[in-house]
């Protein structure tokens, strides 16, 4: 009994921990104000789908970092070797591919003698910290070939990312934008999200300028690498390759007025390393040029005519004021470590922002409640406390996510409903559990304890199998998509506990006080009552026959997957942004019909941009397609962007643009790649997971019906013409651990069959758990719909491609389930028995009788 209360005690204490973490995310400002601001403040943040905002995906230049360390190592080697009288010729320089991660710099040795001095020299210039060395040379025939380790490339992109991040943070700081989030994202890029800023031109800007500032002398006879550089003007300068000083001396800038001649210049300040080598080089290089170059173009060129002390200067140019204050923001903020180019753009309006958190929070609102009045009506007071349950595991759920500092996002509500509809499967398939123990005669408090033990393995297989699904939309989503499967992620985990735990100790605890107050012995021994018009139709619904028309079955499905894959093949799905890049533009034109912002468009010169209709009169969505197959949207997309607003506000001054996606060639290409990948890992891993817990035919029999769900799921995309985006692979990758958990229940209560009569037909103990799971099947497939219908309908167009497609495939998983699944563990099934092989091997303790017998 102490144990049972010390358990009630920590169950209690988690559900406080949950509910206190949620409970600042609803609490009214004037409760607030009487406690700790620390506390208060620990909410859940809005995602810019539901906020309004902007994120920009940028992207590293890795061959510049590259080559530019390549240079300064090789620079550095060639000077050591000539002060050692080494003698070598034709060096050559070349970057290989443009995704490689190194280039290499080749000479040729006058004596092979040499080689020995220049591995030494290569080593000592490059060596690191761990005794690894920078530079990797390979000398065949006197010829040198220096590249950049391996090791060092990987932790050279990793270093100087993290330095991308602390300049960029400091850049928007200096903007005095509100709450920039900055952060990496996967190994060569940049995440950077700016609530309530609807308008990011300027911003890209900043942040698209490298500001790599440098110093570099006029070459002269004994320069050894010499390069060219123009000026805005298209001067060009011979200038010497390695650089005299470095940008990153300067610790300030400012962009002022010259007081000679009042034009706009920007001065600086170097710190006292900058300012004593500067100083130096002055005073040796008197009358030489020394050419001031900014990010690859040369602003400024004076000839040095005495020593410069005291480190300060002045960069003239053909600047406007804020031009030169730009530039002295970057230069004060330092310069970029590598150029960053912009490979990913989205905005969305304030007014999109809270359109999609009402119609995020009535679907969901809705959602809920038909939920719990179906499981009241299925139940009674067991559904009630299942109900409670279900509250309570979404309360943990927002405090999970609260206490995590996760972002809220569109596709994180769709989550959260999801999940609602999931969790519900749970907390059926226990009651459906006790139901049969208490058909049985067992007494309610024993049906209880032996309804949970038996429930609980199939409560792990299925919701394990399904987070397999979930760990990989974590693992290769991005952004809002990593947010919905997160929410997924914690509502399973959090669902097995409500479901298994506290749900079980609230069952206990109402039947043991209802013994309390019958003192009859004889009470006690009453099973539990389950009785509801829905439960005595299901229990109506037995004896169904579902192998009976096996073939017909079978061959409807193939037909459906085989029409499906037709669809696929044309008309095709109709591809998001995120697969094919280009532009996607939401934009509300209240004086404007769709001939006149046609006319309007085309007339300025943009023909390769699509008009739709889209949702309300006078609300359209425009498309184009990628301009620039390099990767940016700098050069292309965003300036034709740029240029397509400008039009479209002179025509009509009242335009509000709702949102805009421009994603480059580079990202699309990535998430089609990783879709695909997702979803054969999806399957890979659920195949074995399956396999190791169940028979190769037992897991065979789900995943091939698995795929004629996805095929039919996909074909529904196809024939709908529904947005196939990133939101639709986590339809599909849903859909995958939904439908698998459905077939694990059906095969554990087989497998649960087989176990207790292995000599019965196979066909009888298929129909048999068919039959016995037939209400848990129904029920849980018609509260997920509850829970998706309300979203489906008024959800809105933001997740249509979620919604929809999982209202198709939780009806065709069910169906699937009943008749597909029970089919080819049939036909499969009756393979192995022609082989002569038991359906299911042999427990550790059946071999241990086995064995026992044994003389």
């Amino acid at each position: 009994m102490a144990r049972f209360s010390f358990r009630g005690f920590v169950y209690v204490l988690i559900v406080m921990l949950g509910l206190l973490s949620a409970a600042p995310n609803i609490l009214p400002q004037s409760i607030k104000q009487q406690l700790p601001t620390w506390y208060t403040t620990s909410t859940l943040s809005l995602g810019l789908d539901l906020q309004g905002g902007s994120h920009l995906l940028l992207a590293a230049d890795t061959n510049a970092l590259f080559e530019k360390q390549l240079n300064s190592f090789s620079s550095d080697l060639l000077s050591e070797l000539r002060s050692q009288n080494v003698r070598y010729t034709k060096t050559t320089h070349s970057l290989t591919h443009k995704d490689s991660r190194s280039g290499s710099v080749v000479f040729t040795l006058r004596s092979a003698d040499d080689a020995r001095k220049v591995r030494d020299a290569a080593y000592q210039i490059s060596a690191q910290p761990n005794g690894s060395s920078a530079l990797d040379v390979t000398i065949k025939q006197n010829t040198v070939t220096l590249t950049l380790n391996e090791l060092y490339t990987e932790q050279l992109i990793k270093d100087t990312l993290s330095r991308s991040v602390e300049v960029v943070r400091k850049r928007l700081n200096e903007t005095g934008l509100t709450e920039p989030s900055v952060t990496l994202q996967g190994k060569d890029a940049i995440l950077v999200q700016m609530p309530g800023m609807s308008d990011p031109t300027q911003v890209k800007k900043l942040l698209g300028t490298t500001a790599q500032m440098t110093f570099h002398w006029a070459a002269n006879s004994q320069s050894e690498q010499v390069m060219n550089k123009q000026d805005a003007a298209g001067n060009t300068y011979r200038l010497e390759q390695k650089v005299a000083l470095e940008g990153e001396h300067i610790t300030d800038a400012a962009g002022v007025l010259s007081s000679e001649n009042g034009q706009p210049v920007v001065t600086f300040r170097l710190d006292s390393a900058g300012a004593k080598q500067f100083a130096t080089m002055t005073r040796d290089n008197i009358g030489r040029v020394l050419a001031i170059v900014l990010d690859d173009k040369v602003v400024t060129a004076p000839v040095i005519n005495s020593v410069i002390p005291g480190g300060r200067g002045e960069i003239t140019g053909n600047f406007t004021l804020p031009e030169a204050g730009n530039t002295a923001l970057m230069l004060r903020t330092g310069a970029l470590p590598v150029p960053l180019t912009i490979i990913e753009e989205r905005t969305v309006g304030p007014d999109l922002g809270s359109d999609a958190i009402q119609t995020g929070v009535e679907s969901g609102v809705a959602g809920a409640l038909l939920v719990l009045a179906f499981m009241v009506a299925i139940y009674g007071r067991w559904g009630a406390i299942a109900s409670f349950a279900l509250c309570i595991n979404m309360a943990l759920v927002f405090g999970a996510l609260t206490l995590f500092g996760a972002t809220l996002t569109l596709p994180g509500i769709a989550g959260l409903i999801l999940t609602m509809g999931m969790a519900v499967d749970a907390n059926i398939l226990i009651n459906e559990r006790i139901r049969e123990e208490s058909k049985k005669g067992r007494p309610a408090a024993s049906a209880i304890e032996v309804g949970f033990d038996k429930a609980f393995a199939t409560i792990v297989d299925s919701n394990f199998t399904t987070l397999i699904a979930v760990s990989l939309l974590f693992m290769f989503g991005s952004g809002p998509i990593k947010g919905f499967a997160i929410t997924i992620a914690l509502g399973l985990v959090s669902s097995v506990f409500t479901a298994v735990a506290l749900t079980k100790m609230l069952m206990l605890r109402v039947v043991k006080s209802k013994q309390k107050s019958t003192q009859d012995r004889a009470q006690q021994r009453v099973p539990l009552r389950f009785s509801s018009p829905l439960l005595r139709l299901s229990d109506k619904l037995s004896g169904i026959n579902f192998l009976a028309k096996r073939k017909i079955a079978l061959a409807v499905s193939v037909v459906l997957t085989v029409l499906s894959i037709g669809l696929f093949a044309k008309p095709g799905l109709h591809y998001g942004v995120d697969f094919t890049g280009g532009t996607m533009i939401e934009l509300t034109a209240p004086t404007l019909t769709t001939d006149e912002l046609r006319n309007v468009i085309e007339s300025n010169g943009f023909d390769q941009i699509a008009i739709q209709e889209y949702g309300s009169e006078h609300h359209y969505l425009l498309r184009a397609p990628v301009l620039d197959s390099s990767g940016e949207l700098e050069n292309s997309n965003a300036k034709q962007t740029d240029a397509l607003k400008r039009a479209i506000s002179q025509a009509d001054s009242e335009v509000s643009f709702d949102k805009i996606d421009m994603v480059g060639p580079k990202v699309s290409g990535g998430f089609a790649e990783l879709s695909i990948l997702a979803l054969l890992i999806a399957g890979g891993g659920m195949l074995v997971y399956l396999w190791a817990r169940f028979e190769a035919h037992f897991a065979s029999a789900a995943l091939l019906t698995v795929i004629l769900d996805l095929t039919k799921t996909i074909g529904f995309f196809a024939l709908t013409g529904i947005e196939f985006n990133l939101t639709a692979v986590a339809a599909l990758l849903a859909l995958i651990g939904y439908s698998i958990n459905d077939k694990v229940v059906v095969l554990d209560r087989i497998r649960e069959l087989l176990r207790l009569d292995p000599n019965k037909p196979l066909a009888d103990t298929i129909n048999e758990a068919v039959n016995s799971t037939l209400s848990r099947t129904v029920f849980t497939s018609v509260t997920t719909l509850l829970a998706l219908l309300p979203m489906a309908i008024f959800g809105g167009d933001a997740v249509e491609s979620f919604a929809v497609p999982m209202v198709f495939a939780v009806v065709i998983g069910t169906s699937s389930t009943l008749f597909i699944t029970s089919t080819l563990l049939y036909l499969l099934g009756s393979r192995r028995e022609k082989q002569g092989k038991a359906q299911l091997k042999p427990t550790a303790e059946e071999i241990k009788a086995s064995l026992s017998h044994i003389p």
